[in-house]
């Protein structure tokens, strides 16, 4: 069985992999450091957590489910226990992107991260609706980069990401550069303020008279049609007002080169302050 050493077992993401890795064909040992975490291992999955020189004793693989802004810290820290050959796995691509994993290119560095189940999907179970996150229950597709390393590497890499964000459906393999423009590009920088514009402008609404819970029900209402239209998933086309309306209220909202958050020295500058 591949040895895998999970750091951050018992933390918010580190919990969801160790849920997962459980029942998987690896054998896996897991650091965590917070007596809660330790506890939450131990109480809900009875899994005892190691000190990282066990868990890193053979491991052909180490997954780091650690914030971000402790990737550069907790790699450089166990790197020199690191044997060549090893694969080390990172669950965004912001801290390498940054350049923050050590200079080692006889490791393997491997990044993966989840899309999250889609707004559009055929989830018939009541769990499966409600798990936003994904990981648990609801399908998911998932992202994967191989940074550095031998190219027959990736199958492991995938293998490991499929288990951990299980259940997937589409795997796509991407570059660590792709996947800095997908996130924090794509999904925060322009969907999540997009997103929090679509909730302020729910309280404007709601300080000029309508009722919040109608407003709400509206929005949420036009978001899924629009974007069913909107992303293909229906056939189908605005009405000649709503094109109106879109074709004014664009500049409204958004200023005309609102694209270069896609330029490197901006996706480079976002990913600077999270990391």
């Amino acid at each position: 069985m591949t040895g895998i050493a999970l750091f951050g077992a018992g933390g918010k993401m580190g919990y969801r992999l160790a849920r997962n890795l459980k029942t998987s064909p690896f054998e896996v040992r897991h650091v965590e450091v917070s007596e809660a975490g330790r506890a939450r291992l131990a109480n809900d999955l009875g899994i005892a957590a190691v000190s990282p020189e066990t868990a890193l004793q053979g491991a052909e693989v180490v997954i780091l489910a650690v914030p971000d802004t402790l990737i550069r810290e907790v790699s450089a820290a166990i790197a020199p226990r690191l044997a060549p050959g090893t694969m080390l796995m990172v669950l965004d691509a912001a801290a390498p992107f940054a350049g923050h994993l050590p200079q080692r290119p006889d490791l393997t560095y491997f990044v993966t991260h989840p899309c999250h189940p889609p707004i559009f999907n055929d989830e018939s179970e009541r769990a499966a609706r409600h798990d936003h996150f994904g990981g648990i229950a609801a399908k998911q597709h998932i992202v994967n980069a191989l940074m550095q390393g031998p190219d027959e590497t990736y199958a492991l890499g995938e293998s490991i990401a499929r288990v951990i964000w299980a259940p997937v459906m589409r795997s796509h393999r991407v570059t660590v550069e792709q996947m800095a423009l997908l996130e924090p590009g794509l999904s925060e920088t322009v969907c999540a303020s997009l997103l929090d514009v679509m909730r302020e402008a729910i309280d404007a609404v709601v300080a000029r008279g309508v009722p919040r819970e109608a407003a709400r029900d509206f929005l949420l209402g036009h978001m899924n049609i629009l974007a069913a239209v909107t992303f293909g998933e229906v056939e189908g086309v605005f009405s000649d007002a709503c094109n109106k309306a879109i074709q004014f209220g664009k500049p409204m909202l958004m200023q005309p080169d609102w694209k270069r958050v896609f330029e490197p020295d901006e996706i480079a500058a976002s990913i600077r302050r999270i990391t």
